[in-house]
């Protein structure tokens, strides 16, 4: 079952859309600010996002930009103030749709399902004899066994592939996926490393750069 992520305040069309998401087998998670978004994001996955531009507190542009960093979940805005500068910026951010409110709700479930079944097909990176499964979050041996990643394992994974060929600092790892939490060091992000090269059964594709950070030099689709 897909899992989706609503962010959306007004709360007629937000209960509308979910139940009739559910209705058609989705799993819904639903937000009414980006600060709910921005909690449910960290604990849970998720296969799309359906996402206000113009939320209480902020802007959606901003927090799809946030969530690319780390995320490979596509996109669909939907706004009520669907101005060519708005569709191009959204599109510019890496929007896989961008619909404009009122909206039929059969359209949306068709533009849902396309995005749903594009990606599909781009959910894999191959590395040596292993793959990268983003849908399911793990790891494929070349017997198809595979290795389920912790969240934040596989979501630093996920930065630096979004970021290559960018080499990604350990503070800027630190902040993106720890946060204010007490305890997380330099050493916790150079424990994670050793733990992915392990599980891809790979040293080559995530280069350390002394004094700095990380660079995934793999594929990236």
């Amino acid at each position: 079952m897909n899992h989706l992520l609503l962010v959306e305040d007004d709360t007629s069309l937000g209960q509308t859309l979910q139940e009739r998401l559910e209705r058609n087998a989705y799993k819904v998670s639903w937000a009414k600010t980006l600060s709910e978004a921005r909690k449910k994001i960290k604990e849970e996955r998720f296969e799309l996002i359906i996402l206000d531009v113009g939320l209480p507190d902020g802007s959606g542009f901003e927090f799809a930009r946030e969530v690319k960093k780390t995320r490979s979940a596509p996109f669909i805005f939907m706004t009520a103030l669907a101005s060519a500068p708005q569709r191009l910026e959204g599109f510019e951010i890496g929007a896989e749709e961008f619909i404009p409110k009122p909206f039929h709700l059969k359209e949306i479930l068709i533009r849902i399902k396309h995005v749903l079944d594009t990606h599909a097909s781009r959910k894999q990176i191959k590395v040596g004899t292993r793959l990268i499964d983003f849908q399911s979050q793990a790891i494929i041996d070349e017997k198809g066994r595979s290795e389920y990643l912790p969240p934040k394992d596989f979501s630093l994974l996920e930065l630096l592939i979004n970021a290559s060929p960018r080499v990604v600092s350990r503070d800027e790892i630190l902040e993106t996926l720890w946060g204010a939490e007490k305890f997380p060091t330099n050493r916790t992000v150079d424990n994670v490393i050793v733990r992915l090269r392990s599980q891809l059964g790979d040293t080559q594709n995530i280069r350390s750069v002394r004094g700095v950070g990380y660079q995934w030099v793999g594929e990236k689709s």
